[in-house]
């Protein structure tokens, strides 16, 4: 596209963290900054998150952080107590079995410590390759890319890479972004993501990085 700026990674993030600085934070990244940074609280917490809202999301970890914070905390629950402080997440009778479920594999197979690598996180039933690697970035403080669709999105509307899937994004952006920001990148691009680069008519004519972004499939905005 003419008249854009060469495309600068540590200027990018520069003008993200100023751009989101207000925003309400990812929903991990939150919980994290209460206090609830745990690798166990994190991978919880990303699993209540899938396909719920972020605020939804902090209200119901909260709740059920204040009863229980250990896997054995959490087996001693019950399915049925456990569903019911799930209450407002999308799916809470699956989550609650899968969570009562990997925490028991917790206590018996690992000694009641989080496994800290990839393989062994997604060998739990419900955690897939984006709450893994916010388990192992939030709560392990790794490198690790966690990409649902505001990054998947995101990063392909600016041209940094060309992908269909977010495992391929994942995979794209762990062989060419700077690992200081594997990180950071969820954190930033999910408030952005909901806020200023929307699925729908995003907001270029505001966005600090329309100078550098190549807009790739973009047919309308604001």
């Amino acid at each position: 596209m003419t008249g854009k700026e060469p495309f600068d990674i540590d200027e990018v993030f520069r003008r993200l963290r100023a751009a989101v600085a207000g925003m309400p934070k990812a929903a991990m990244f939150d919980l994290r900054d209460r206090g609830d940074s745990t690798p166990f609280e994190q991978l919880v917490g990303s699993l209540i998150s899938a396909r719920t809202r972020h605020e939804t999301t902090i209200e119901i970890c909260l709740r059920l952080f204040a009863e229980a914070k250990t896997p054995e905390g959490l087996i001693g629950l019950g399915e049925a107590k456990l569903v019911r402080l799930l209450h407002g997440a999308s799916f809470p009778e699956p989550k609650a079995r899968d969570l009562i479920a990997l925490s028991r594999r917790i206590v018996e197979e690992h000694a009641g410590t989080v496994p800290d690598t990839m393989e062994g996180l997604t060998a739990f039933r419900g955690v897939g390759p984006k709450i893994a690697a916010l388990t192992l970035a939030v709560g392990f403080n790794q490198p690790a890319i966690a990409v649902d669709i505001h990054v998947h999105r995101i990063v392909n509307r600016w041209g940094y890479v060309a992908t269909k899937t977010p495992e391929q994004t994942m995979t794209a952006l762990a062989a060419k972004l700077p690992e200081r920001y594997w990180i950071e990148i969820n954190e930033r691009l999910v408030p952005f993501g909901k806020f200023v680069c929307t699925g729908v008519r995003p907001k270029c004519s505001t966005c600090p990085l329309l100078t550098m972004c190549r807009q790739v499939g973009v047919t309308a905005h604001r």
